[in-house]
């Protein structure tokens, strides 16, 4: 094992916030006891907030840091669905703790990819109406990979649209769309829409009709 594989190794053990002897963080790990004192004193030097000495065992105080990490559009996705349903909970503790996440999530978000649609931006929504729309982004993500048209309803209004680029603004999920039903683009709010169908019917780009074209349109909005 590497040696920083085994130093995350050992801060996992420790961030229960329990007392670990030495003797058992040596064996979970696989060193010696003298290679582990040595990896307290790194990782104490490194600002991980440990607490402990050799002969009693060691804890960590305090909330870690976590590293950088990168994560997908799916990732976050996944990340944000969890919260959103914890956020619901009964107990008190881990639906503040959810919430409180969830503003660090969306506090580290690109704020502008391209240019956030009006009224949308970082706006915060319920999380029931936040967590409302994820049963439809399976559907989106194939119908886009695949080009597929999506029938959808919103407030009883039933369109057909060609699906073009999923978008994610903190806490909410939109769609860009070419509609068929009034010959422009629209960026969707996902989680308003009631039903969505996957159509059989493909699309290919059409001069005037692709995400290129809708990037340009805003662009030219926006000067």
């Amino acid at each position: 094992m590497k040696r920083a594989d085994r130093l995350m190794q050992i801060v996992q053990i420790l961030r229960d916030g329990t007392l670990h002897k030495a003797a058992d963080i040596s064996a979970a790990v696989g060193v010696s006891l003298r290679t582990i004192y040595r990896d307290m004193e790194t990782l104490a030097a490194s600002g991980v907030p440990i607490e402990g000495e050799r002969g009693i065992g060691y804890r960590v105080t305090a909330a870690i840091t976590l590293p950088p990490l990168n994560l997908t559009m799916t990732e976050v996705e996944a990340l944000h669905l969890g919260l959103s349903a914890v956020g619901q909970s009964d107990d008190a503790q881990l639906s503040t703790a959810a919430r409180a996440l969830l503003a660090k999530l969306d506090a580290v978000m690109p704020e502008d990819r391209s240019r956030a649609p009006t009224g949308y931006g970082f706006a915060i929504y319920p999380f029931a109406d936040a967590a409302r729309g994820f049963q439809h982004l399976p559907a989106m993500r194939q119908a886009i990979r695949a080009r597929q048209k999506l029938s959808i309803t919103i407030d009883d209004v039933m369109r057909t649209v060609r699906p073009l680029q999923l978008d994610y603004w903190g806490r909410l999920w939109t769609c860009i769309v070419w509609c068929e039903k009034t010959k422009d683009f629209s960026d969707l709010r996902v989680d308003q829409i009631s039903e969505l169908r996957i159509l059989p019917s493909l699309f290919v780009d059409e001069h005037g009709k692709s995400l290129a074209d809708f990037t340009a349109k805003r662009v030219i909005a926006g000067s």
